[in-house]
């Protein structure tokens, strides 16, 4: 993001803080579409944050997780702003109005939010045709890998039937795909990551969809580590190809101090980043480099990001600091992950992944 773009976009961020959090949401939406902030061509990043991973090339590891452009409308302003990767979505099959308004709640003391949205989005069916129009020219696409994160109705939802089906609407417009299993706000979703409903699921994914493009899961940091070995392996022998490292939390840490601590939901931000780093950690452990892995949850600093890189992620996605800080946060987090490299005389982010594991003697495969 240019320097003029941040400097007309961030004096409008109090104000913007002052409206309903859905309502700012729902702005923040709308400005994209509009170019606000947006800049006119992409900046070219540093060679030392490109990656490479899925069988793709990801300018920088920075993405933007599912939950902010549900219904992937402004995929191409996102990119723009400096993501490395952007995730469209949740999308389920029927349009959804979600769970009764309030659902979305600023826990500004914490630097967190509480969500319980319930998957509101507008369908496949309008999800796929915008979808399709990113490819009508290359003028039109985003030009960084574009992911698609589904999930299923809270009502008549079959999931055997349902995932493969989306994955069909969805698999020739984007680079890869997430099944989100993770979620707390609809009805028996986080069943869906039990090894044994984990290995049904991915097999009815396989029978029908030979040739897709690669397959990752959504967790939620809420899993025991008992929990982890038997889903991460399940992961493997069905055929997925990466892991997403985490979800937003039912729990609530102890000292959270905004109003809203109590409303149900999931909680993600700043509370959430030393549970998500922990889970990370036990799944690059179990992992061994058999599986992609996307690191989330409370990242909001460079520093953050060189800690999941160390902890074995490949990529990270961020969110809730998004919502704070603005078109500002990609360009920031890229400085300060550069100034580290420089600092640590490191060449490469990438010279970094699964540092930590490896100097604890348990090794990444490579």
């Amino acid at each position: 993001m240019s320097d003029m773009s941040e400097k007309l976009i961030s004096p409008l961020l109090p104000l913007v803080r002052t409206l309903d959090a859905e309502r700012a949401h729902r702005l923040a939406i709308d400005a994209l579409m509009l170019g606000v902030g947006v800049p006119p061509v992409p900046v070219k990043d540093d060679p030392a944050l490109a990656t490479r991973v899925l069988g793709m090339r990801f300018p920088n590891p920075i993405g933007i997780a599912a939950g902010f452009d549900k219904d992937a409308r402004v995929l191409r302003p996102l990119a723009r702003l400096g993501f490395g990767f952007v995730e469209a979505g949740t999308v389920t099959p029927l349009p959804q109005a979600g769970n009764p308004k309030p659902r979305l709640f600023r826990l500004t003391e914490d630097r967190a939010i509480i969500n319980r949205m319930g998957f509101n989005n507008q369908g496949i069916d309008r999800f796929a045709v915008r979808l399709a129009r990113l490819f009508r020219g290359k003028a039109r696409h985003p030009m960084v890998p574009v992911g698609a994160n589904i999930g299923i109705n809270k009502d008549g939802a079959d999931p055997e039937r349902d995932y493969p089906a989306l994955i069909g609407r969805v698999k020739p417009y984007v680079d890869y795909i997430v099944l989100n299993l993770s979620s707390p706000n609809t009805p028996g979703l986080r069943a869906l990551q039990s090894s044994e409903r984990l290995a049904g699921l991915l097999a009815a994914i396989a029978a029908q969809h030979a040739e897709r493009p690669p397959l990752l899961i959504k967790l939620a940091p809420d899993l025991s580590s008992e929990e982890l070995g038997p889903i991460v392996e399940a992961a493997v022998a069905g055929g997925a190809q990466g892991l997403i490292v985490s979800n937003t939390t039912l729990a609530r840490p102890a000292g959270l101090r905004s109003p809203y601590a109590g409303e149900a939901g999931g909680l993600s931000g700043r509370p959430l980043k030393e549970k998500a780093l922990e889970v990370l950690r036990e799944v690059a452990r179990l992992a061994d480099g058999r599986l992609a892995l996307v690191g989330c949850g409370g990242i909001e600093t460079g520093a953050d990001i060189v800690a999941r890189v160390r902890a074995g992620a490949d990529l990270v996605q961020v969110y809730t600091a998004f919502a704070y800080d603005g078109p500002a946060l990609p360009g920031r987090l890229k400085r300060e992950v550069l100034a580290i490299l420089r600092e640590q005389g490191v060449e490469t982010l990438g010279d970094l992944k699964g540092a930590d594991l490896k100097s604890a003697g348990q090794g990444v495969r490579s």
